[in-house]
């Protein structure tokens, strides 16, 4: 099932009815995934927490946390946003269809089902997910074509919002120093901290994909930009900290050889982040357009010593 290896796809199953849980992992298993099981949606966060899946079968109807609500936890957490769900339900009337792709659910099946469909579902589903919800293997967050989603959504519901990107100044120094393997150390911090900042800001839903190495993009409300970008800064520059060796940190730079020998200082990493804003007067209709506007932004910011926050102020946003 898995071009990129022997690694079987792994499938949550999350439904109180062990008859049906049964029937489902019994037939997914025969098609040859590999298939865990949650009772309710409150077991489910749990088995996510220690295993990640990379679909999820949910009924609609359960007990503590039901399908909808189990859901939209899913698309709010920026390290699940990107996990494929298909709702079960045992009605067919339009509204809990639609209330379940409106959660965030990806397709949905009505009972009784039967095994072709269920199979040719779930298949779909997940070439669908890899096709333009690639994930970074590093830090488990989306890619550029679920970055890209996430703000076309946004454009087509109408609502104003902010794109900021992000990456981490003087990164190479750390690879020169350290080697990569540290430098990855930074790149899950940043992402560690990005998530928590994400998660504090609350409501509406703020948006974390990670570009590429240390590159990384929220998409959030405008008023909720400075709350979350001061928690990433000083959460990501203490965990930065401990990361450094004793004698570097102590000193507050590394030092490091050119290729003519000569030794140069480094300071330590901080952040530079740029932010695009769209307003009602003037919103952006294309989501890379957004994004340029950030990266621009993000080279300003790179102009300023420290950790620094640089906002396009030319669309009448204040």
């Amino acid at each position: 099932m898995d071009p990129e290896g022997d690694r079987k796809d792994i499938i949550l199953v999350v439904d109180d009815d062990a008859d049906i849980a049964r029937f489902v992992e019994f037939n997914l298993r025969l098609h040859g995934f590999e298939v865990i099981h949650a009772s309710d949606g409150q077991e489910a966060l749990e088995v996510i927490e220690r295993q990640r899946p990379d679909l999820a079968v949910v009924d609609l109807m359960m007990p503590r946390i039901d399908g909808l609500e189990l859901t939209r936890r899913l698309r709010a957490n920026p390290m699940t946003s990107a996990l494929p769900v298909i709702m079960l339900t045992a009605k067919g009337m339009t509204v809990d269809k639609v209330h379940g792709l409106s959660a965030g659910a990806d397709d949905y099946l009505v009972k009784p089902f039967d095994t072709a469909e269920l199979v040719a579902r779930v298949s779909s589903t997940l070439r669908r997910n890899k096709e333009f919800r690639e994930v970074s293997p590093l830090t488990g967050l989306p890619g550029n074509s679920r970055i890209r989603r996430e703000i076309s959504d946004r454009v087509r519901h109408g609502v104003d919002y902010a794109v900021g990107y992000i990456d981490i100044d003087r990164f190479k120094s750390v690879n020169d120093r350290y080697g990569f393997v540290r430098g990855d150390d930074f790149i899950s911090a940043l992402a560690r901290s990005l998530h928590r900042a994400v998660v504090a800001v609350g409501l509406p839903p703020a948006f974390l994909g990670h570009v590429g190495g240390d590159d990384f993009v929220i998409v959030c409300a405008p008023d909720q930009v400075r709350s979350l970008t001061s928690r990433a800064v000083v959460d990501f520059e203490k965990a930065a900290d401990t990361l450094y060796d004793p004698t570097d940190r102590e000193r507050g730079f590394v030092e490091l050889k050119d290729r003519r020998g000569t030794i140069r200082r480094a300071a330590l990493v901080t952040l530079s982040i740029g932010v695009s804003l769209s307003d009602a007067g003037k919103r952006f209709t294309d989501p890379l357009e957004a994004i340029a506007v950030a990266s621009e932004m993000k080279t300003v910011a790179k102009s300023q010593p420290g950790s620094y926050v640089a906002v396009d102020r030319r669309r009448g946003v204040t």
